[in-house]
C-alpha cells in the first residue's frame, strides 16, 4: 500500500527552476533515502511533502488516514515543559484512557452499587473494553517506552524534571527527534536526523528505524547510516529525481553503471551520426549519390538523439601539502586528565602515541571530552593532570567544528587574503573558486554564510597553511556527500599526520589507520578503521557472553560448565563453517559469471555484458562481506578457544 505519491512536482524561484517533473512513491514500511548536493532542493521537497509549502506544478498525495510527521534539520524542541511532561504529550489519549479506567474502577468498587443490576453489568463491559483498548495501545508500557527512547539519547532520570529550554541546542534537537520517534506516524520524514548524535546513539537509531512500524523518508549525508537503514534511494540530480533500489552503496554502483551505459550509448550514436553527416557532406552535391545523401539526411532528422549523461559536477577541490616533514614521533600522551574542573574531569588516564603519517580517529560518546582533548593538545585548555609531548618539527593545522577561527565581520575574500597578504588577489580568488566561492560569493560577509559555506571556507584556510599535522574536529559536519568524498581523497593523499574526531563512520572507514576509543576512564587503542574496531568489540562481547553463560551460576558443576563451554564452542564453529560454505558457493557463482563475460556470444552484447558486470560486482561485494564476517568469526572462535582450554 502506498502512503505517499509525488507526481510531476516542480519548484521555481523567479526564472530559475530548482527541480522539475519530480516523482516519488513511498510504500508502507518503506525505508527511503533522498540524496543530492547541498542546494539541490531536498529540504524544499520535504517541506512540500509535509504540507508546509505547495508545489508550483504537480501533485502530492498521501494514503487515506495516513499520518505524517516532519522533523526539519537541526530543529530544536521549544517548550516550557519539563522533558518528561513534554514526552507525555505524545500519549495524551492514553492518559485520558488511564483516567477513565481509574474512574470506572472507583465506580465498580462503590459499595452502594447493585452487583446484580444491568448498570453494573454495563459498567463491567465498559471497563473490559477500555482495558482491552488500553492494553492494545501499549497503555501499560508507554512510560517504559519514553524512558527507553530518552535513555538512547543519553537523557537519564535526573534530566526528566529539567525544563526543555535549559538544554543546549544540540540536546534540544535530540529531544525533538525523540518526541518524533515516540509519535510513530505512518510516514516519518527526517531531514538530517544524525546531526548531534554520537556513534552509540546512531547505532541505536539505525536499529530503531529498521524496525519502525511505519514508513520513513530520510535526507542524510551520513553514508554509513543510509547503508544500514534505507532500501530505496532517490537521487536529486540535474533538477530531477532518479530512483534506485537498495541501500546507498547499491545506489552508487547502479548510478555508475547507468552513467557508463548511457555514455556508451551516446558515443555509439555519435559515431553513427558523424558517419552519416560525413556521407551527406561528401555526396549531397554529386548527382550519382545525391538521393542516397538525401536519404541519410532524412535519417539524421528523424533520429531520436541520445543525450550525454549529465551529473551535478560542481565539486570542491582540496589539496593539503606539508611544508616540511615532522619527526617520526608526533605526539605522546601520558595519563592525561581533561576537562574544566580538577575535581570533575571529563576523562582521565588518557595515554596513547601518534606516529608520523598515521591517521588517528578519536571516537566516543557525546560529553566525554573528545573536542576538549583536542583543545588541550593544542594548548587552548590546560591539562588537569598528566602530560603530553609534541614531537620535533611538528606544525599543526586545526579545523574547529565551531569555526571559531572565522571572523564574521570580514568578507570571504578578506578572511583568506588578510592572513596571506603576499598572495596576489587573483590567486586567492582562484583558490576560493576551487572551494566553490565564485563571482559575488567572495564579497559575502562571513556572518551570512551557511554552515556548509563556513566549513568550506575553514578548509580553504587550512589548505594554505602547509602544516604537517592536521587536527580536525568533526570535519564532515555541514558538508554534502560529494564534498565529503573529495575531503577523504585529499586526506588520503596527504603525506603528513592526521588526528581527527568524527561520528561519521563512513568517513572514519575511509581515512583512519587506527582508532582511539575515548571514555571517562581512559583511551583504548585499536588498529584499523571503524569496522575493524567494531569487529574487535563484537569479538570481545562474544567472549564475554560465552564466559557469562558458564560462570553466572555459582552452583553450576564443573561437568555442566564443560558442557556449556563445548556448546558455545560448537556455536562459534557452526558460524565459521556456514560462512565457509557460503563463500564457496559465491565463489562458484563468481567464476561462472566471469566465464560468461568471456563467451564470444556475450562480448559483443553490451546489454548482456552490463547485466553480467552487475552480477559480478554484486557477487564480489557479497564475497568481500562474507570473507570479512568469516575473519571476524574465526578470530572470535580462536579467542574463545584460548580463553577456555578444556580437558580432553
Amino acid at each position: 500500500m502506498l502512503v505517499l505519491q509525488v507526481n510531476q512536482v516542480a519548484r521555481r524561484f523567479g526564472g530559475d527552476t530548482l527541480f522539475d517533473q519530480v516523482s516519488m512513491t513511498v510504500s508502507d514500511r518503506g525505508r527511503v533515502g533522498l540524496v543530492g548536493r547541498n542546494g539541490a532542493g531536498k529540504s524544499t521537497l520535504l517541506k512540500m511533502i509535509a504540507g508546509i509549502t505547495e508545489p508550483d506544478d504537480g501533485t502530492i498525495s498521501t494514503g487515506k488516514s495516513v499520518t505524517v510527521s516532519y522533523l526539519p534539520q537541526d530543529a530544536g524542541l521549544t517548550s516550557s515543559n519539563t522533558v518528561w511532561d513534554e514526552m507525555l504529550t505524545v500519549f495524551s489519549d492514553l492518559q485520558k484512557q488511564e483516567q477513565q479506567l481509574h474512574q470506572l474502577e472507583q465506580q465498580i468498587a462503590d459499595p452502594s452499587i447493585d452487583h446484580q443490576s444491568d448498570a453494573y453489568v454495563r459498567l463491567l463491559n465498559d471497563y473490559d473494553q477500555l482495558q482491552h483498548d488500553f492494553t492494545e495501545n501499549n497503555g501499560y508500557g508507554y512510560q517504559a517506552t519514553i524512558r527507553g527512547v530518552l535513555h538512547a539519547f543519553h537523557f537519564e532520570a535526573d534530566a526528566y524534571e529539567r525544563n526543555v529550554m535549559s538544554f543546549s541546542g544540540g540536546q534540544k534537537t535530540q529531544l525533538a527527534l525523540a518526541k518524533e520517534l515516540l509519535q510513530q506516524p505512518d510516514l516519518l520524514i527526517l531531514d538530517e536526523p544524525t546531526n548531534h548524535l554520537d556513534i552509540a546513539t546512531l547505532t541505536w537509531l539505525e536499529a530503531y528505524l529498521k524496525g519502525y512500524p511505519g514508513a520513513v523518508l530520510i535526507v542524510s549525508h551520513d553514508r554509513y547510516f543510509l547503508d544500514h537503514v534505507v532500501t530505496d534511494v532517490y537521487d536529486m540530480n540535474q533538477r530531477t529525481l532518479t530512483h534506485y533500489h537498495g541501500n546507498y552503496s547499491a545506489f552508487l554502483e547502479q548510478k555508475a553503471t547507468r552513467i557508463k551505459t548511457e555514455q556508451r550509448a551516446f558515443e555509439k550514436q555519435q559515431t553513427q551520426i558523424n558517419a552519416l553527416e560525413d556521407f551527406v557532406n561528401r555526396n549531397i552535391v554529386r548527382a550519382s549519390t545525391t538521393k542516397r545523401a538525401q536519404a541519410r539526411r532524412k535519417q539524421l532528422a528523424k533520429m531520436d538523439r541520445v543525450e550525454a549523461p549529465q551529473d551535478d559536477d560542481q565539486s570542491i577541490r582540496i589539496r593539503f601539502q606539508p611544508g616540511k616533514s615532522s619527526g617520526k614521533e608526533v605526539l605522546n600522551v601520558n595519563e592525561l586528565a581533561i576537562g574544566y574542573e580538577t575535581s570533575q574531569p571529563l576523562a582521565r588516564n588518557i595515554s596513547f602515541n601518534v606516529v608520523k603519517q598515521h591517521a588517528v580517529g578519536i571516537i566516543g560518546p557525546n560529553g566525554v571530552g573528545k573536542s576538549t582533548l583536542l583543545k588541550t593538545l593544542l594548548g587552548q585548555l590546560p591539562p588537569l593532570a598528566g602530560t603530553f609531548k609534541i614531537g620535533a618539527n611538528v606544525t599543526i593545522g586545526y579545523y574547529d567544528q565551531e569555526q571559531a577561527v572565522l571572523h564574521d565581520e570580514k568578507t570571504v575574500l578578506n578572511e583568506v587574503w588578510d592572513e596571506h597578504p603576499q598572495l596576489p588577489e587573483r590567486d586567492v580568488r582562484t583558490l576560493l573558486g576551487s572551494f566553490l566561492f565564485t563571482g559575488d560569493d567572495v564579497a559575502k560577509p562571513v556572518s551570512a554564510l551557511s554552515g556548509g559555506e563556513r566549513a568550506r571556507l575553514s578548509l580553504t584556510k587550512l589548505s594554505l597553511d602547509y602544516d604537517n599535522v592536521l587536527v580536525l574536529d568533526e570535519p564532515t559536519n555541514h558538508l554534502d556527500i560529494d564534498s565529503r568524498e573529495v575531503l577523504e581523497e585529499a586526506l588520503n593523499a596527504f603525506t603528513g599526520t592526521i588526528i581527527f574526531v568524527s561520528h561519521d563512520r563512513y568517513f572514519i572507514n575511509q581515512v583512519a589507520t587506527e582508532i582511539i576509543a575515548l571514555d571517562a576512564s581512559g583511551a583504548t587503542h585499536f588498529d584499523g578503521d571503524y569496522d575493524d574496531y567494531q569487529a574487535a568489540m563484537d569479538a570481545q562481547q562474544a567472549v564475554s557472553d560465552a564466559t557469562t553463560t558458564v560462570t553466572d551460576s555459582p552452583s553450576v558443576t564443573a561437568y555442566q560448565a564443560s558442557k556449556d563451554v563445548l556448546r558455545e564452542q560448537r556455536k562459534y564453529q557452526r558460524v565459521v563453517t556456514t560462512l565457509e560454505e557460503q563463500i564457496e558457493a559465491v565463489e562458484q557463482k563468481l567464476t561462472a559469471a566471469n566465464a560468461a563475460m568471456n563467451l564470444p556470444e556475450n562480448t559483443s552484447d553490451i546489454g548482456k555484458l552490463t547485466d553480467l558486470q552487475k552480477e559480478v560486482d554484486a557477487l564480489t561485494a557479497q564475497n568481500d562481506q562474507l570473507s570479512e564476517d568469516w575473519s571476524n568469526a574465526s578470530e572470535a572462535l580462536e579467542t574463545f578457544n584460548l580463553d577456555h582450554q578444556l580437558e580432553s
